[in-house]
């Protein structure tokens, strides 16, 4: 569960300051996504890299859903009666709510995401566009509810980075009294700049400062 928590999340700081080159203009953005497809070349065929990447990340979602759950039934075969201590109860629940609900919601984001910006069934533009076009197709203003769905989406992935960070420390052994304050810390802080490096494209889009 850690361990492929840390592809992810290593991946998610990639994919966010690659998308912040839209706001160095379109020329950037789009040789930033041609890139992409070119890693390696002309030793490697043209999509090579990006395509093992994608294995490595499609494995490690798969792999991280298959551990939660496995976590999940462990855990309540291990305690099949509930805590008696109201406050342990609620501090339980609320994160189990955040990881299992927020991430059968990331999990239908990342779908629509792929459909939208991967294989272009579902983004305005289609494939005859840029990369730029199409990413700013996708958060005009008319479309804010599409802005809406990723802001939402997102929260949800900086709640679960932030829980899934902090608990990843405890399950690797970092976790100590003297650590313990810098850990939670480190934990909100790589939450929190995720989620506003993602937000920031969209938003900037649908209210008109990047066109």
């Amino acid at each position: 569960m850690a361990v492929t928590g840390g592809i992810l999340v290593l991946y998610l700081i990639a994919h966010m300051v690659g998308n912040l080159k839209i706001f160095l203009g379109a020329e950037d953005f789009n040789h930033y996504a041609h890139w992409l497809r070119t890693i390696g070349e002309p030793a490697v065929p043209r999509r090579t890299v990006l395509t093992l990447i994608e294995v490595v990340l499609g494995v490690s979602v798969v792999l991280h859903m298959w551990s939660a759950v496995s976590l999940a039934r462990r855990a309540s075969a291990a305690r099949p009666v509930k805590y008696q201590s109201k406050k342990k109860s609620h501090a339980q629940g609320y994160a189990v709510r955040t990881m299992r609900y927020g991430g059968v919601i990331i999990a239908v984001y990342v779908v629509w995401h792929l459909l939208d910006l991967t294989f272009f069934v579902v983004n305005p533009k289609g494939s005859d566009a840029t990369p730029y076009e199409r990413m700013v197709a996708d958060f005009d203003p008319s479309r804010w509810y599409i802005t809406v769905w990723y802001v939402l989406a997102v929260a949800l992935v900086g709640l679960h980075l932030h829980h899934g960070i902090w608990s990843a420390f405890q399950t690797l052994g970092l976790r100590n009294p003297r650590r313990d304050r810098a850990l939670r810390g480190l934990a909100a802080t790589v939450a929190a700049l995720v989620t506003l490096g993602f937000v920031s494209v969209p938003l900037s889009i649908t209210f008109g400062w990047v066109s």
